[in-house]
């Protein structure tokens, strides 16, 4: 079964003194937005999400307080000078907007609330009433996160789809436990997957090596939702499907490593990006190059 590639929301756009931004609407996904900029707005930014979802914005250079200033429900928030990557959890629906006097550089993730109810859910939490306005918050994990998205941003090849539905669902299950107005109910569950989910869910993994496939895919095709089939995937195999397909990927490179095909071909007939986005994952996983690695192995034979 192959499914259709959807491409991830992640966007860089950078502001000139002559572009006109007043509003951040926000899609029906999961998304991640860098907007960056050398010269202050002439007039705040209205933010508005076509579903309901949490805007997570994480400032990624410091901001004098004087030049910063954000509304909430049409209030002013007070605020004082912004470090650099800390965090504001604000909800869509307070219809959020803010005005910078000077150049400002922040990632923004929209998070689905239908995605944090399901993993609210999966944890064994009660349903998510609301969550805490939150403004500077030194948050070393959403901090983290925006560090590793940092590189990816405008090139969303660099990335599978898998990697961000999971991405998706740490993020949800973060403002869970940190931010919502919630308590656990029960027990977190840690059940597997049945051995016929299992062998169903690989198979689709195995046909999709490229990453297209997405965890909706995978969670439907085991009867699952979303969050409990990550959660399930993980405790049966020991890893999460992003770095069970990565593996998979990583093993087919070495078999076509052993031929004579350029390094750039090896990378697209195993689901890479581009042959960086190859060498940069193979290094990681192998902890060498895929060229010294071939030069290596041939020598051995």
């Amino acid at each position: 079964m192959k499914v259709a590639s959807e491409e991830p929301l992640t966007t860089h756009v950078r502001l000139d003194a002559s572009s006109c931004f007043k509003e951040y609407r926000g899609d029906d996904r999961f998304s991640i937005t860098r907007v960056q900029s050398t010269c202050p707005l002439p007039e705040p930014i209205r933010k508005s999400a076509s579903v309901a979802a949490l805007l997570v914005s994480v400032s990624i250079r410091p901001l004098a307080a004087r030049d910063y200033r954000l509304w909430v429900d049409e209030r002013v928030v007070p605020t004082r000078a912004i470090p650099a990557f800390r965090a504001n959890v604000v909800d869509f629906a307070t219809t959020p907007a803010c005005w910078a006097g000077a150049g400002f550089d922040y990632v923004h993730f929209q998070v689905r609330r239908a995605t944090i109810d399901d993993v609210a859910t999966s944890l064994g939490y009660e349903p998510v009433g609301g969550f805490r306005l939150s403004v500077l918050e030194d948050d070393i994990v959403l901090a983290q996160m925006t560090k590793s998205v940092l590189p990816i941003l405008g090139y969303p090849r660099r990335a599978s789809n898998l990697a961000f539905d999971h991405l998706e669902l740490l993020l949800g299950a973060h403002l869970v436990q940190r931010y919502g107005a919630t308590r656990r109910r029960r027990a977190e569950v840690r059940g597997g997957l049945a051995e016929w989910q299992k062998i169903r869910a690989t198979e689709l993994l195995r046909e999709n090596l490229d990453g297209s496939v997405r965890l909706a895919d995978l969670a439907r095709e085991c009867d699952l939702s979303v969050s409990h089939f990550a959660r399930s995937f993980k405790a049966s195999l020991g890893v999460t499907s992003h770095a069970w397909l990565t593996d998979l990927r990583i093993e087919r490179t070495k078999e076509l490593l052993g031929t004579t095909l350029p390094l750039a071909v090896v990378a697209s007939q195993c689901g890479f990006g581009d042959q960086a986005a190859f060498t940069r994952t193979f290094h990681r996983v192998v902890g060498v190059p895929p060229g010294r690695w071939r030069r290596e192995h041939r020598v051995k034979r």
